[in-house]
């Protein structure tokens, strides 16, 4: 894992704050978009007290990186996917309470930093870190101890992959060049078998089209629906003030039936094995899986006003 320190200068920014900065840059950032990369340390660099920059080969250097960050306020530099990884990580080290993530995002996939209110652009992303402020966030866990920052959604919908980041996947071109093709692909793969290996349940793989399903769906122990209601769709996402957010579309036949919402700290989906999204993961099958509504379980630097 390749390492860079540099200090910023008072008189080169006077209002540079006194904070330290480790700056995580997943390798997929730097492999699909090496110049947003280029542009976040620079601002960074200048406009931190101190900053030190790691550039991990794979999910072990990636997890030592946050572990040995001491004192200093980690900032993620990558997509959805880098995202979620840092949030889970800290998670298992229940160390989130007392941690304020900063992210710049950069790659294909950034729906979630979208939607939690992430500036896209490198200069405006890299700002928000030195200059924002950090906001509690709810976020959902489930009983096999993985997070929830965005939504579960059963059955797993696939993901869009802009066609950029999809061809430049498959062929190894973009900015690095089709020779820097085989250790991006290693990395990769070691992320997926890292992944694969620690969380059993879950998987990677687009599942094919789902039918109709006959799950029950709990809410605080009361149920929203039940096995004799077919479903289309069942969602569930944390809501404010530390509760979950619940929608089942059942069945419509003939003219469409209206979604049932309700809204508790704790949700229960059970039936037979089915498989749900979580976020960007897919996982699964399982035969019942609970959900818990935590309020302002994790800090997230977002920009000020």
């Amino acid at each position: 894992m390749a390492e860079v320190a540099t200090s910023a200068s008072s008189s080169a920014n006077s209002s540079a704050r006194s904070v330290s900065l480790l700056v995580v840059v997943d390798p997929v950032a730097r492999r699909l978009d090496g110049e947003s990369v280029r542009i976040a340390k620079d601002v960074l660099s200048a406009g931190a007290a101190h900053t030190k920059v790691c550039l991990p080969d794979g999910p072990e250097e990636f997890a030592r990186a946050l572990r040995r960050r001491g004192s200093r306020r980690p900032v993620v530099v990558g997509d959805d996917s880098a995202l979620l990884r840092a949030v889970a990580l800290l998670h298992r080290q229940r160390e989130l309470a007392g941690c304020a993530l900063s992210v710049v995002p950069v790659g294909s996939a950034l729906g979630l930093a979208r939607s939690l209110g992430l500036p896209t652009g490198a200069v405006a992303a890299a700002r928000a870190v030195l200059d924002g402020a950090e906001r509690r966030l709810d976020l959902l866990v489930d009983d096999s101890d993985g997070v929830v920052l965005g939504a579960v959604g059963i059955p797993p919908a696939p993901v869009p992959v802009p066609a950029r980041g999809r061809a430049e996947a498959e062929s190894g071109a973009g900015p690095g060049g089709p020779g820097t093709v085989r250790p991006w692909l290693r990395s990769c793969q070691s992320f997926v078998r890292t992944l694969a290996s620690s969380r059993p349940a879950r998987t990677a793989v687009t599942p094919g089209a789902a039918g109709p399903a006959r799950l029950r769906v709990e809410v605080d122990g009361a149920t929203l629906v039940d096995l004799d209601q077919p479903v289309d769709a069942v969602t569930v996402m944390p809501g404010a003030g530390g509760v979950a957010v619940v929608e089942v579309r059942p069945l419509s036949v003939g003219a469409q039936a209206s979604p049932l919402t309700a809204s508790g700290r704790t949700v229960t989906v059970s039936g037979a094995h089915f498989r749900y999204r979580a976020d960007a993961v897919v996982c699964g099958p399982v035969g019942t899986r609970t959900w818990v509504a935590r309020e302002g379980a994790w800090g997230l630097t977002l920009p000020a006003g």
